[in-house]
């Protein structure tokens, strides 16, 4: 495996920032770090055949716009964190990448969450009933259970319990050779608590992705306090916060994180070697 990165494609909370109606000093902000589209992410690399391997953490409502702006052509393989709106609306866009790699795509999820998508996605995953026969994904899905590691083209993943709120979900630690400044990583979005058992799988990181809504206590979500605690708690290498509603103004709060802690940013690049680059909404060219 040669050439990994991590790209955070989304960093905030379920109505984007700015949002909609809406005159905060955030939402009007002129630093491109407080606009935030739905939290979602992306890992890339060369596997040990030389071929260019995409994984998708999550498909959220602005997939294509995301996609677009990080030049990303193709998708092996999607990884569900729920069900919620924010992080499965972009399902219909990834029929684009079956065209590109005229190949099908892996999708992992618990079974709640694949129930929710085959509902939702009946067009899809039920493309047999339909009137028309048209243009639709091609998909070949997964369960996913805590504890049950996957081996993805090199990379291993681990889906750890979360909770958010009382709606079990996943996170995922990713480990992958070569890549030490990195990984371990773990992937912790939409989280208010962690199990007993799934903190085992939260030490030796050297990168964590955690969730901080807000400064104010929300009832599914970690507020600044809580996840600051917990990123202390874990005391990964570097810890960087996701999923931020617009109570977060970026350099404001960056200024107040204790060491090795910030905040992530769309179109955040995270190499092999851990270091972030990747300007707010700077457009990349693609490389696969």
């Amino acid at each position: 495996m040669r050439d990994l990165e991590f790209i955070v494609l989304g960093s905030g909370t379920s109505a984007g920032i700015p949002a909609i109606g809406c005159s905060c000093e955030v939402c009007c902000s002129t630093d491109p770090r407080d606009r935030r589209l739905r939290t979602s992410a992306a890992i890339r690399f060369i596997d040990a055949d030389d071929h260019p391997r995409t994984i998708l953490l999550d498909a959220s409502p602005d997939l294509r716009q995301q996609v677009l702006r990080e030049g990303i052509d193709r998708c092996d393989a999607i990884l569900f964190t729920h069900n919620h709106v924010d992080h499965t609306f972009g399902l219909d866009e990834v029929r684009r990448f079956n065209v590109t790699m005229k190949a099908p795509i892996e999708l992992y999820a618990e079974p709640h969450t694949m129930e929710h998508l085959g509902r939702v996605y009946q067009h899809i995953f039920q493309r047999d009933r339909n009137v028309n026969d048209s243009f639709v994904a091609t998909l070949l899905p997964h369960e996913l259970a805590p504890g049950t590691v996957l081996d993805l083209f090199g990379l291993r993943v681990e889906p750890i319990r979360l909770m958010h709120g009382r709606l079990p979900i996943l996170g995922f630690r990713f480990e992958a050779p070569g890549a030490p400044g990195l990984m371990p990583l773990a992937w912790c979005t939409d989280v208010s608590a962690i199990p007993p058992e799934s903190w085992p799988r939260l030490e030796g990181l050297q990168t964590l992705f955690l969730d901080m809504l807000r400064e104010r206590h929300h009832p599914t979500h970690f507020n600044m306090d809580q996840a600051i605690e917990t990123a202390g708690t874990i005391t990964a290498g570097q810890t960087w916060f996701i999923h931020m509603a617009h109570d977060i103004q970026h350099a404001r709060v960056e200024a107040t994180l204790p060491p090795r802690m910030g905040l992530a940013w769309d179109g955040q690049r995270l190499g092999a070697a851990g270091s972030a680059s990747g300007q707010p909404g700077e457009a990349a060219s693609s490389r696969s």
